[in-house]
């Protein structure tokens, strides 16, 4: 099965030697289900020819909001309704979570409450599980017909299902220890405040669900549908 990976940003210049970008750190997220990658810079106005170029398709995090004036923006978002119309599964994190609400009618903005930094606790229908997250922007208006799958006090819509063919998620599954950390050196200090900083860095060895949710994505790719 091919995934399309469509990058809406690239991890910071100073940190890429060691841990990758966006594409190698979902590469290793999903790397032991079988899949075939297939890259596309989105952000660098690099686009796939139709949303029938892969099988399933995944946007992954920026450092950009969904509600700026960037030129893929817009091209992206219609790239998104073309996805949805053809029925080919879709997976968002992050700003592909808020990105994907905001293409299909829902609304994304700079959160009154600040910032999540760090590892989070989100109930799923009664499960919690943690995540590590780094965001301002939230969806605040939830598409028609978008169903909530998870959420906390400070998050309300942490994670979306549409139907059965797009899943989205506000926290980064692809994000582990050594990711946060080196977030924190270059883009925390001194845009986050100092005290969730020092949280996020007193929990950076605690366990998350990642590899759970890593095998809930496979699973929602390689569901059958009608």
């Amino acid at each position: 099965m091919k995934i399309g990976i469509l990058q809406t940003g690239h991890f910071p210049d100073e940190l890429q030697a060691e841990l990758g970008d966006y594409e190698d750190m979902f590469r290793a997220l999903l790397g032991d289900h079988g899949f075939d990658f297939a890259v596309y810079n989105v952000v660098d106005q690099q686009f796939p020819a139709s949303a029938l170029a892969a099988d399933g398709w995944l946007i992954t995090g920026s450092k950009h909001g969904a509600y700026e004036d960037h030129p893929w923006i817009a091209p992206l978002e219609e790239l998104i309704r073309e996805i949805a119309a053809a029925g080919r599964p879709l997976v968002g994190v992050c700003f592909g979570h808020q990105i994907i609400a905001q293409a299909l009618g829902g609304k994304v903005e700079k959160f009154a409450g600040g910032w999540a930094v760090g590892r989070q606790s989100y109930d799923f229908g009664g499960v919690e599980m943690a995540f590590n997250a780094w965001h301002q922007d939230q969806v605040t208006e939830r598409p028609e017909g978008a169903r909530v799958l998870a959420s906390n006090d400070f998050c309300e819509n942490a994670a979306l299902l549409y139907g059965d063919q797009i899943l989205t998620i506000q926290p980064h599954p692809e994000f582990g220890a050594a990711v946060i950390g080196g977030l924190i050196n270059t883009r925390g200090k001194g845009v986050v405040p100092q005290d969730l900083l020092d949280r996020a860095v007193d929990d950076i060895h605690l366990p998350t669900a990642s590899q759970t949710f890593a095998d809930q994505i496979a699973d929602f790719f390689k569901r059958e549908r009608a």
